[in-house]
């Protein structure tokens, strides 16, 4: 078993990464997870959160995610990520920007009528999830306001 894999981070707006690592952290909807060479093939939804990379030598990077999908076998990890930053990329008005979807979303979500209590629990479970990463991370999920 090699003791590296290869590791790709793409959003809409940009290739963020392609590195060579050891292990990747991935915030899973189901729990977070760790893919390391060799893992079984699957693939994982994201919720938001940080993601973690461990490259060659040992250095951890993380990259902040809002959401999206991950592939894993057991020699590559690509992930598609719904909007992606390096964590010093991350800046309170990008947080303030991502909580204000995150608002959006909630609030459009409650707003139909026919909407299911599974749906509006996950908008909900997502602006916390937005929540908790920003104070992961030193931000102030306060300071992003909930639209009018």
């Amino acid at each position: 078993m090699a003791d590296v894999m290869q590791f790709d981070l793409v959003s809409p707006e940009r290739s963020l990464v392609s590195v060579p690592v050891r292990e990747v952290r991935l915030p899973g909807t189901d729990g977070d997870l760790t893919a390391m060479p060799g893992h079984a093939p699957v693939i994982v939804t994201l919720r938001p959160g940080m993601v973690t990379v461990v490259d060659e030598g040992g250095t951890e990077t993380e990259f902040a995610v809002t959401g999206g999908f991950a592939e894993i076998n057991g020699e590559s990890v690509s992930l598609l990520a719904e909007r992606g930053h390096p964590r010093d990329e991350m800046t309170q008005d990008v947080f303030n920007d991502m909580m204000a979807e995150a608002h959006r979303r909630r609030k459009a979500v409650e707003e139909k009528h026919d909407t299911g209590e599974e749906i509006v629990a996950a908008a909900v479970k997502l602006l916390a999830d937005m929540e908790a990463m920003g104070t992961h991370i030193g931000l102030d999920p306060n300071q992003a306001s909930a639209p009018a």
